[in-house]
This record gives structure tokens, sequence and C-alpha cells, in this order.
């Protein structure tokens, strides 16, 4: 008898851990939380029908959801969770290209997120590339498909106004904020 009980408990444990839905907010490469890199910008209406979609670009001729998109939550005061940008801005059936993150719910497996520092970068990745531009540097880290934009005005006076500067990983300060906390996936071999 006391052998039934427990398979049964093991049993009824193992389908209530089956049973539990996937986090709504990691990210990991190629996905993040309802979104994977293989969902085309037409599909967006279903797996975001609980939340308020805003449609940027689109057609106004359009049948289907086009162009960029912005997510917002419904209720909770309405806050901005992503813009997603297609491959083709045009095309209905094209794939996600670039995520922009704006709720700090959503986090990597190692706790990153767009409310994060750079010292939580440091501590977590290894940095891939880091290019300059006229008001920011962009980070690309190591396996992952996120990449961050830091404003150069959280940078050393002396790294702000020139663009021909390299700026290394150790002169960015530890309290340095985001600008943009972006997921960037490659298009889909057609």
């Amino acid at each position: 008898m006391k052998k039934t009980l427990l398979i049964i408990g093991i049993v009824s444990l193992a389908f209530v851990q089956c049973g539990k839905d996937s986090d709504p907010f990691l990210i990991k490469n190629g996905s993040i939380g309802k979104l994977n890199n293989e969902i085309k910008i037409k599909q967006i209406d279903s797996i975001f029908a609980s939340d308020s979609i805003v449609k940027i670009n689109s057609s106004p001729n359009a049948l289907e959801t086009q162009g960029e998109v912005e997510i917002y939550e419904k209720g909770k005061g309405g806050t901005k969770l992503l813009l997603l940008g297609p491959e083709d801005e045009t095309d209905p059936n094209s794939t996600i290209k670039n995520i922009q993150v704006f709720d700090s719910r959503y986090k990597t497996e190692k706790g990153l997120n767009p409310a994060s520092t750079w010292k939580d970068v440091k501590a977590n990745y290894t940095i891939d590339n880091i290019e300059t531009t006229i008001n920011a540097v962009v980070i690309f880290l190591k396996e992952t498909d996120v990449y961050l934009t830091i404003d150069k005005k959280s940078l050393p006076e002396e790294l702000r106004y020139n663009m021909d500067l390299k700026v290394e990983a150790s002169q960015i300060p530890d309290n340095a904020p985001f600008k943009y906390f972006m997921i960037g996936w490659e298009p889909s071999a057609k």
C-alpha cells in the first residue's frame, strides 16, 4: 500500500512539473518569453492576444500585421514591453530580426535585464565586440543574442567626443546603465 501511494505521488509530481508553463519573461538564445526566432510577424496578434499591440509601420491596406510592432501589457498601467522589428517591414511572413526590450521583468538566464548595469555584464558575460558610434557604444556579448547600447554620457569625459577612440570594456564605469537592451536574430535561411 505504501509503495502504491509513493508511486502515485511521484507520478502526480511528474505531471505537475510537466504542466508548468515556461517563464514568460525568460531570454534565451533564439527565444524571449513567448517568442522565438521562427515566429512570423503576422503571428504576433495571436501570441500577444491578451496584450495591446501598436502597429508602427503597417500599411493601411494590410490585412495582417506587418512592419514594426510595439507590445504593451494590457492593464497594469499599460507597461511597454517590447518593440519588434521584422526582417522585411512589408512582408507579414517575415520573421523577427530585432527586439528592443523595455520591461525589466525580461531577463536572461544569468539575470541580465534592461535595468541592469555594466557591472552585471562584466560579472556574467564575455564581451565579443565594442563598437563606437557618435553618441553611444554598442556592446556585443559572446554566446548570446543580446547586445547593449550605453550612452556616451555615462563614459568618462575623454571617451565622449572622439569617435576614433576605441572604447575598452575596462573603461566603462560599473554603474553605467543601458540606453538600449536589444536582441538580434539572424534571418532564417529561405
